[in-house]
């Protein structure tokens, strides 16, 4: 029997989940849209998983969840551990990549950079107003080219002469991109142009003010589009470094950090190890159930009227029963629950 561990990174436009074997290999991967719904996402991510393994010679010993619904999934999963984005990501890159300086970050809604001294996370910054520099741009700007946004990446390489795109908003550079259109330029150069604004948009506001410094890995699902890539090689001076497992690193991270949080018996096992301390540890240690997609979950906001902070706190249930609550900044908004 070999012990796994489950990673679950729920964000705002995808869901993605890994599953690691005792040697913290990727075994299982998915990666779905969250469409609005960050229960039904994760639990399609687990099903997705589930059917990935063989359950006969595979048991998920932990859990850990990050993302945005973080502490909602992790308590649909009783996760083991659950930790921000910046700290995952940091944790999945550093395994990967032990002398990586500068990570990049770009996801559908939101992007961060990370830079990293001696394998440790030691400044971090994330965008905040604008969403010009993600992938949730490229997405409008290619229904608006008529266009699939998987293309841009091959389509901008293409290009010899980018267009030069205003990248200090949406607004304006959607205003710019329509301008470009009716002044004739090549389809090649309008998306190689798109691309080099969100690259210049990225350095110019989510990487002001930090000193980037080689290797630097790029991350996120806007790290599989060729043109971007290109686009932050060519405004750094150096090579940037894409895995083909990138857009999954914050779920690696997490899987990382639960198998680290794993009974002591079981933790770092390798496959098919004996002997009594092992079998006695992995026998008390309660493996994750995949069935856990057939439980029925809700929330409910509730205020807290108990003193003047009134807080909103989110309940979780789980077959009518609550197991999670957080957001009071008090003990008295403290919820009773079954965990």
């Amino acid at each position: 029997m070999t012990e796994a561990y489950l990673g679950i990174d729920t964000g705002s436009i995808s869901t993605k989940g890994v599953v690691i074997d005792a040697d913290r290999t990727i075994i299982a991967r998915s990666y779905l849209w969250t469409e609005g719904n960050p229960m039904q996402a994760a639990r399609r991510v687990i099903e997705d998983l589930g059917g990935q393994i063989d359950h006969d010679f595979v048991r998920v010993m932990a859990v850990g969840t990050t993302g945005s619904a973080r502490r909602l999934v992790g308590a649909m999963t009783e996760a083991a551990v659950v930790k921000n984005e910046i700290t995952t990501h940091a944790v999945g890159t550093t395994f990967l990549h032990p002398d990586v300086r500068t990570i990049f970050e770009i996801g559908g809604q939101d992007s961060k950079i990370i830079c990293v001294e001696g394998g440790i996370a030691v400044d971090y910054a994330m965008n905040t107003l604008c969403a010009a520099g993600t992938g949730a741009f490229l997405s409008s700007q290619a229904h608006r080219l008529g266009l699939e946004v998987e293309q841009f990446g091959d389509i901008a390489l293409a290009s010899k002469r980018p267009a030069n795109i205003a990248a200090r908003c949406t607004v304006f550079a959607e205003s710019d991109l329509v301008h470009k259109i009716q002044m004739g330029y090549s389809r090649e150069d309008i998306v190689a142009g798109l691309c080099k604004a969100v690259a210049s948009n990225y350095l110019n506001n989510v990487g002001k003010g930090k000193k980037v410094v080689a290797p630097v890995v790029f991350q996120g699902g806007v790290s599989k589009n060729a043109g971007v890539v290109r686009a932050f090689e060519e405004a750094l001076g150096m090579e940037v470094l894409v895995d083909s497992d990138g857009h999954l690193m914050g779920a690696f991270g997490a899987a990382l950090l639960a198998a680290d949080a794993a009974p002591a018996g079981v933790r770092g096992a390798a496959p098919g190890a004996s002997g009594a301390a092992h079998s006695a540890a992995a026998d008390a240690a309660r493996p994750f159930d995949f069935d856990v997609a057939e439980f029925e979950f809700k929330t409910r906001e509730i205020e807290c009227g108990k003193c003047s902070n009134h807080c909103e706190i989110i309940c979780v249930y789980r077959d009518g029963e609550v197991i999670d609550a957080w957001g009071n900044r008090c003990e008295k908004g403290a919820v009773k629950t079954a965990r």
